[in-house]
């Protein structure tokens, strides 16, 4: 079972929690060329009882250059599920996402039902992201960002990409994040009467 969610992050600090001598005003210098750049994450936290957990994951840079996509793709969300598809045992997916639109676009619609031997798809309900995982991760990288300050795009996803593949590297992270959601993957046998 898959759990699958995007975020973002900017090249300027969050507002309201730099901090500086009593007295004295914060002032964090940004790189000037870049403002509203950022950098998009989608990911998937996979879960199979008696394996170990993993994460999935792609990043897209947006320099607000001419005809450029702010968000992921069509192509870039199929890529990063037939990916997964190859890297998970057993190469079948029980993909859980949010509503976005490119989530129920029709073009999604389609590549679903063209991999409906490996692909099955629920949709989480509206304003749910306590029951998604994947917004843990989220958290936990937006909590391991927060002193860091990039000099260019290139430097903030280079040092994103950095976090996330230490949270790959600990599947005992990445169950912890299954945890708040208070979902198990405990399967109980149906009751028939």
């Amino acid at each position: 079972m898959c759990f699958e969610d995007e975020a973002g992050q900017g090249l300027r600090p969050p507002r309201g929690r730099t901090w500086s001598r009593r007295g004295h005003r914060p002032q964090v210098r940004v790189h000037g060329g870049e403002h509203g750049s950022r950098v998009s994450i989608a990911g998937m936290v996979c879960y199979r009882p008696g394996h170990r957990s993993r994460l999935i994951y792609r990043i897209h840079r947006y320099r607000r250059r001419k005809d450029e996509r702010v968000g992921f793709t069509l192509t870039e969300y199929t890529r990063m599920l037939q990916a997964a598809h190859q890297q998970l045992p057993g190469g079948r997916i029980v993909l859980v996402w949010d509503n976005l639109g490119v989530h129920h676009s029709t073009a999604m619609r389609a590549f679903i039902d063209d991999h409906a031997d490996w692909l099955t798809v629920f949709y989480l309900l509206a304003y749910a992201p306590e029951l998604n995982p994947a917004e843990t991760v989220w958290s936990l990288l937006k909590r391991s960002v927060v002193n860091f300050l990039a000099t260019d795009l290139d430097d903030l996803a280079d040092m994103i990409k950095h976090r996330l593949k230490v949270i790959q590297h600990h599947p005992g992270v990445i169950d912890g994040c299954l945890a708040p959601t208070g979902l198990t993957l405990n399967t109980t046998p149906a009751i028939t009467n």
